[in-house]
């Protein structure tokens, strides 16, 4: 009954420590494609191909439901999965719907016709890929309108965050916040598009001010994955048991993800 859960490497731990909170007695399969992180400078068919493997890795393990914890996979691959590739039995779900239901409060399901909402001054903070991708404001366009969205490629901070520069990464948040309110001097809300990005969360909020509402992912992919096994419990695939998956060193990786979630991980060679 296990399920899969994707990221390019270190960042959906975020997601998939929420999750299991949630989910107590479903066993998860994480796996981070450390070796190719970070994905958000790649081209989209590298991405594409990448997380295809992965997921055929994922299936491999039992887990029939993947979960893309990985902005910039769900942006730039997980459409074209979905509509070309994903076989009628198993699925491949996205971390950006979740998000975007909590921004313009509509419950999971709601197809009703896109309408005005109370937030309309949005700044997005994401990968190079995801941004130029424009899949936030796609899916954000069948559910709301009148929402004006800036977006802000947040270049090297995954980069710190997986190589454990804490200050890096800390300085790099203030300045692209920073070079965003040049452009949205005063957004109501904020997105913060990477899984990698909640371990900055106090970063982004103290340079972004009181005032504006921070939007992270992982409690809310964790409510929206509790709902939809609820409703398709057929894709809860046959395996049994949870492990860490690494295309990178099984023993760095263990290290960073144990100072990460601060309890032990110990990931296998993927």
């Amino acid at each position: 009954m296990a399920v899969g859960v994707f990221d390019s490497g270190l960042g959906g731990l975020t997601v998939l420590d929420a999750v299991a909170r949630r989910l107590p007695d479903v066993p998860f399969v994480y796996f981070g494609d450390n070796a190719h992180a970070p994905y958000g400078v790649r081209t989209h068919d590298d991405i594409f191909n990448l997380t295809c493997a992965a997921t055929e890795r994922l299936w491999a393990e039992g887990c029939d439901l993947v979960i893309l914890a990985c902005n910039t996979a769900s942006a730039a691959a997980l459409k074209r999965m979905q509509e070309s590739w994903v076989p009628r039995d198993k699925r491949v779900l996205g971390v950006f719907v979740p998000l975007i239901e909590a921004l313009t409060e509509r419950q999971w399901g709601d197809n009703s016709p896109p309408r005005e909402v109370a937030v309309k001054h949005v700044a997005l903070f994401a990968t190079p890929a995801t941004v130029a991708s424009r899949a936030f404001q796609r899916e954000l366009a069948f559910r709301a309108i009148g929402v004006d969205v800036e977006a802000q490629p947040c270049g090297g901070v995954v980069d710190a965050i997986e190589q454990g520069d804490e200050i890096l990464a800390e300085a790099l948040v203030k300045s692209h916040v920073e070079a965003l309110k040049r452009r949205m001097p005063h957004p109501q809300a904020a997105i913060l598009g990477c899984t990698h990005y909640p371990l900055m969360q106090d970063a982004f909020q103290q340079a972004l001010g009181a005032e504006v509402k921070v939007f992270s992912q992982a409690n809310l992919v964790a409510e929206s994955l509790a709902d939809y096994l609820t409703r398709h419990p057929e894709f809860i695939g046959p395996g049994k048991t949870s492990k860490f998956l690494t295309t990178g060193d099984p023993a760095s990786v263990s290290s960073k993800a144990t100072q990460f979630l601060r309890r032990k991980i110990a990931f296998e060679a993927a």
